[in-house]
């Protein structure tokens, strides 16, 4: 009997964001929300991670940013604090931007 292979969660969100790109900013703009309300900053991190495997994943944003391939990893990650240097690089290179409102 062959063994089933179950997604993880990061797995379906990826595949979904990938088949429906449009969603993907509005999920970006439901998470920066949220972390306006609450604070969650993870959260927000783990949007903007996902948007940059969307778009290609962590080495084609490394070159397009100049930023190293590691760093911009560890930046996004549940466990960062990066600079709004960094967050405002990988937002534009997206072709994302942060709003004041």
């Amino acid at each position: 009997m062959a063994k089933r292979k179950f997604r993880t969660f990061d797995e379906v969100q990826l595949e979904r964001y990938k088949k429906h790109p449009k969603e993907l900013k509005s999920y970006l703009q439901v998470a920066l929300a949220e972390y306006q309300k609450d604070g969650d900053e993870k959260a927000f991190l783990a949007a903007l991670s996902v948007a940059a495997r969307v778009h290609g994943g962590f080495s084609k944003l490394s070159r397009a940013t100049g930023l190293n391939r590691e760093n911009l990893y560890r930046a996004l990650s549940r466990n960062a604090d990066p600079r709004l240097s960094t967050i405002i690089q990988v937002l534009n290179t997206l072709k994302y931007s942060l709003k004041i409102a």
